[in-house]
């Protein structure tokens, strides 16, 4: 969502990270198949959580609570280590940061302790062998085509990790959060909805897009759907099912999701660009902790005067939108903007099925990470589908006392996959 100005000037850009790096680190680390470099590697999370000062954060000021949308520190270490964020809204906060820190200081202590039997020679003979610190989808990690241009910019690049399959399948695009100001498409990686999907003969792509630093919201939202054309683009040669094709996120990838979800076609059947001419379409969509709309007008309305105390200010409207001033927000062309962002206003009846989840836990809003991922969000883009007759699942789980909550990227892809016509087999 809108980022505080007060972080605005921190640091590097996030679109000044090279995203070939990036990847590049996520893919090395899982690899340490060695005990020894297991432990380095434990060695070198716990040192990176350990410099962004997550043992010293405060948490008991919610108001000020520090998440990677207001801090660079927690930004970095979620490009770093995409998996620490537990709850796969595109955001970490302080104490996911602490959580995970914690299980690698149990894994390592674990791993330290534990004699390897046969010695040397036994280790070096299971370097092959997947050990506990290697997630079970590292078959996966890899990607069959990587970083893949779909536009000019080093940013407009994709990964596509392509399913076996005798026919054209079906295909799920995850679109990474980050208040559109960070984030990377790698983090698909730690995700289980991706070997998931290719278990069941799924393609999966992750997007990566230009950020709100150098582009208006409008513009931001259009890299995804031109990703969407260019991988409808690519259905002949990467064996893609054009009819079957569904995205989802958390946090801004969540908002793009429902965007392109419930957006009229962006498809220019009579231009002279190929890529331009293909449908920008879903057949479904997932939103994790997404918003209900980008026009941010509409913010007070529905979630209270007291939210947006913490939340986006009126010096940051017209530069959200690429606009100069607040009075143009009112005029014909920022009307239009803000309908053309307004995930809400584009619901109708036709619209794909879409799956509504939040891993906030709700109640009052006491932080700006309250006030973008309030379940309230879901809970409005419900209400309007059902207005209108629009296929839409609201799941606002509660885990019961003792028992563990399923993680809203394992109900979404198992939502999107049905809603894909595939039959998931049960281990």
């Amino acid at each position: 969502m809108i980022r505080p100005p007060q972080v605005s000037h921190i640091g590097s850009r996030p679109d000044q990270h090279d995203a070939n790096s990036i990847a590049s680190t996520h893919e090395r680390i899982p690899r340490a198949r060695h005990p020894g470099r297991l432990r380095r590697q434990a060695g070198r999370i716990v040192t990176t959580l350990l410099a962004a000062g997550f043992t010293t954060l405060s948490l008991s000021a919610p108001a000020s609570e520090p998440t990677s949308e207001n801090n660079e520190r927690l930004a970095r270490a979620l490009r770093r280590y995409p998996a620490a964020d537990a709850d796969d809204d595109g955001v970490l906060t302080a104490a996911e940061a602490k959580d995970h820190m914690a299980k690698v200081k149990v894994g390592k202590a674990a791993r330290t302790n534990t004699p390897t039997p046969g010695g040397t020679a036994a280790r070096e003979a299971g370097k092959g062998s997947r050990t506990e610190a290697e997630p079970a989808s590292a078959g996966a990690k890899v990607p069959t085509f990587a970083d893949v241009a779909y536009g000019p910019h080093a940013n407009q690049k994709l990964d596509f990790w392509q399913a076996k399959a005798d026919r054209p399948a079906p295909l799920v695009v995850f679109i990474h959060g980050g208040g559109f100001v960070g984030g990377d498409k790698s983090k698909a990686r730690s995700l289980s909805a991706l070997p998931l999907s290719l278990e069941h003969g799924v393609h999966f792509a992750s997007i990566n897009y230009r950020f709100r630093t150098e582009l208006p919201i409008q513009e931001v939202l259009r890299d995804s759907a031109r990703a969407i054309q260019f991988l409808r683009s690519k259905a002949g040669e990467w064996n893609i099912d054009k009819s079957r094709i569904a995205a989802y996120g958390g946090s801004a990838g969540a908002g793009t999701s429902l965007w392109l979800a419930f957006h009229d076609d962006l498809a220019d059947p009579d231009g002279g660009d190929p890529v331009a001419r293909e449908s920008t379409r879903l057949a479904a969509a997932g939103s994790i902790s997404g918003q209900f709309s980008y026009d941010v007008l509409q913010w007070e309305e529905v979630l209270g005067p007291e939210a947006m105390r913490f939340g986006p200010q009126k010096p940051e409207f017209a530069g959200f939108y690429g606009l100069k001033a607040y009075d143009d927000l009112l005029s014909d062309e920022g009307r239009r903007i803000r309908a053309d962002v307004d995930l809400r206003g584009h619901i109708s009846k036709d619209d794909p099925p879409v799956y509504l989840s939040s891993a906030h836990p709700g109640g009052p809003f006491e932080s700006r990470n309250d006030v973008n991922h309030h379940p309230l969000h879901m809970e409005v883009i419900k209400k309007r589908c059902d207005e209108v007759g629009a296929p839409a699942v609201l799941d606002l789980p509660k885990a019961a006392e003792g028992a563990r909550m399923i993680r809203p990227d394992d109900a979404a892809i198992r939502f999107l996959l049905d809603k894909l016509g595939v039959k998931l087999v049960e281990k």
